[in-house]
């Protein structure tokens, strides 16, 4: 009860003391809020008054004067959008105007247009060298004094390989890939470097041979009877279609060789190079100022540590190689073949027993020699004779011709891929 009656007597006089308390203090807060009105205005009426003289000082200096500013309808939305609207036509009048000014950036450099679409022998320019820094060498202390007919000059202590002899190197390289490649013979593309794994897997699809862009195994030519000899080979007729039937006469024949061997990095595939030369076997390779150009047999002298280079000069021979492919299979369409077949190939008995109308020609292409003795001497007469048995010369014939050597029969020429 006591404390009820005091809440009682005590809450109009704290309530008023609220409200007071209230009153006293809105008052500032109204003032400052004037006060800050008044100074906003203040400085609207000063820009305004600004720019009111700044208009008059163009419309005295200009011949068309400039609007002004009409404080009633400024800032309206009316006004905003007819602002928008003279804005965006005086832009397209200055672009109009300043459009055709400024440099042309078309033709800049796109690193995947040299691996999508590589340039043909024919797009071979001293411009394109040079953008690509083929003609950039090593200091004049690394230097090989073979490559001396290949320097331009120096300049900074570096050697400047001389780009026109690069380009007809080049040219006579791409010539040399399309006479090996018209005639199907293998190409067989090395680069070992990094980031030259996409530009030779590239110009061997275009070519149709063969690439290698991790490591050479030591040996895989002169004793490749060994490391490759697990390989597996196929036979293919003059358009590329595989013929099946020949897979047990291939166990016992030597492996593959390439023909031509395009080497990017010299340097690091020297031991491949002396390989290719103790087989006879024609190398073409980029050769810098502080490699050996003897070590090829057409050498491309360019700057070999240039990415951008390497792939100009790969995409080059590899368009090379795919002219040259395209050139044997027009023939190959119009019955001339451009290289000399395989030798000691007999089709199956199934295939004989599946085609027993085939042509003349063809049954005398498969004949061994031993038949066709046979052939031009008749049989009775040779056995009256007593001159030689037909059986006998075959058995004795086929034993000769399997144990004849690799170079006596010329199994290079096969037409074979693994």
């Amino acid at each position: 009860m006591i404390i009820r009656s005091l809440v009682a007597r005590s809450g109009p006089r704290t309530l008023g003391l609220a409200r007071s308390s209230s009153r006293s203090s809105s008052r500032p807060l109204r003032r400052f809020l004037f006060t800050e009105t008044d100074s906003i205005e203040a400085a609207t009426e000063n820009s305004l008054k600004q720019t009111q003289s700044l208009e008059a000082q163009l419309n005295a200096q200009l011949q068309q004067p400039v609007p002004s500013i009409n404080p009633a309808t400024h800032g309206t939305s009316a006004a905003l959008s007819d602002n928008v609207a003279e804005q965006y036509y005086m832009y397209k009048q200055q672009s109009k105007q300043t459009g055709k000014l400024g440099t042309d950036l078309s033709p800049h450099y796109q690193p995947h247009t040299l691996l999508n679409h590589p340039p043909s022998p024919a797009d071979v320019t001293l411009e394109l060298l040079l953008a690509s820094q083929a003609h950039q060498g090593h200091v004049t202390s690394l230097w090989n004094p073979a490559n001396a007919r290949y320097i331009h000059g120096i300049r900074q202590g570096i050697h400047i390989i001389s780009l026109e002899v690069t380009a007809a190197h080049l040219r006579r390289a791409a010539k040399v890939v399309q006479e090996v490649a018209r005639r199907a013979g293998m190409i067989l593309f090395v680069g070992t470097r990094d980031g030259q794994d996409r530009a030779v897997a590239r110009a061997a699809e275009l070519a149709k041979g063969y690439h290698l862009f991790e490591r050479w195994i030591p040996g895989s030519i002169t004793n490749g009877q060994q490391i490759l000899g697990r390989c597996q080979t196929k036979v293919v007729n003059e358009l590329d279609q595989d013929i099946p039937g020949f897979e047990e006469q291939l166990y016992d024949r030597p492996v593959l060789r390439p023909d031509l061997v395009v080497c990017l990095n010299p340097l690091e595939n020297y031991v491949l190079l002396h390989e290719c030369a103790l087989n006879n076997i024609p190398t073409i390779g980029v050769i810098d100022t502080n490699a050996n150009p003897t070590w090829v047999t057409y050498p491309i002298p360019a700057n070999d540590d240039s990415l951008r280079c390497i792939q100009v000069i790969a995409g080059v021979l590899g368009r090379a190689g795919e002219a040259g492919q395209k050139l044997r299979l027009a023939a190959a369409a119009n019955g001339e073949i451009t290289y000399r077949p395989a030798q000691d190939l007999r089709p199956s008995q199934s295939e004989r027993s599946e085609a027993p109308d085939a042509s003349a020609e063809s049954a005398e292409n498969t004949e061994s020699p031993s038949s066709r003795m046979g052939k031009n001497v008749p049989r009775a007469q040779v056995d009256e004779a007593g001159l030689v048995d037909t059986d006998e010369m075959e058995t004795k014939l086929d034993e000769v011709t399997n144990h004849e050597s690799h170079r006596t029969r010329e199994g290079r020429s096969i037409k074979a891929t693994s």
